[in-house]
């Protein structure tokens, strides 16, 4: 597994995410094509997070920097205010760079998490994924490692960034829906607890975490056209 990731936070001028939006899913995710990297994932806020802000992933096969990926993915938008990107390592997944496709719910999630937990913090999701996808009919998309590369210099409360100490890191879950996010918090019957469980001692390894809800706007079968936010 040698792809690494680069997560990328945009804020648009008011009601500029739409047309944003569509140019980075072409023009960006060429120019990206072009420099050898691709457009993992392109996402619009649900909850959480304020309208006019997209998420966006892209990944490269090799090392690269988060400023010359940003660069890539939004040259020339004159209708993006804030941009901030981090590099990410991936850890227990994705195995590979193929990208989400299928609408829903997607949680990001951000931990900090101290050093000396972090090995039991990776050992519990691979414990407790298997049980919470088959239960759930919910997908782990990654969990990555932040390794320190961003644009931003300041402080940051969306990801920790300049804020908490030890092994940050950003999981990416699909649910089908936000009924299906409140049925997951909800166990029912003994091997749905076990998961819990599984679940709950990895947060409360944790000095922090935070969470908010996005719809994929790459989804290739379902657009998502609610006014969530």
């Amino acid at each position: 597994m040698n792809e690494f990731y680069v997560h990328h936070r945009i804020d648009t001028a008011p009601r500029q995410w739409p047309a944003v939006a569509v140019r980075l899913a072409k023009q960006g995710a060429e120019r990206i094509s072009a420099n050898g990297g691709a457009l993992f994932g392109l996402w619009r806020s649900q909850i959480g997070r304020p309208r006019d802000e997209i998420q966006a992933i892209t990944v490269w096969p090799g090392t690269t920097r988060a400023a010359e990926a940003e660069r890539l993915l939004l040259q020339d938008e004159a209708d993006v205010w804030t941009r901030r990107s981090e590099l990410l390592h991936p850890t227990l997944r994705p195995k590979d760079a193929t990208p989400p496709v299928r609408q829903g719910n997607y949680a990001f999630r951000w931990f900090a998490t101290p050093q000396h937990h972090w090995a039991e913090f990776l050992d519990l999701c691979a414990q407790g994924w298997p049980g919470f996808e088959s239960a759930y009919d919910s997908q782990v998309i990654g969990l990555w490692q932040a390794v320190g590369d961003r644009t931003a210099t300041d402080a940051d409360e969306v990801t920790g960034a300049g804020i908490h100490a030890g092994v940050r890191s950003l999981l990416l879950t699909r649910r089908p829906n936000l009924a299906m996010w409140e049925r997951s918090k909800i166990p029912q019957g003994k091997g749905e607890t076990k998961v819990r469980d599984v679940l709950s001692r990895r947060y409360d390894l944790c000095d922090w975490t935070v969470v908010s809800t996005a719809t994929l706007l790459t989804a290739t079968d379902t657009p998502d056209k609610a006014r969530w936010t």
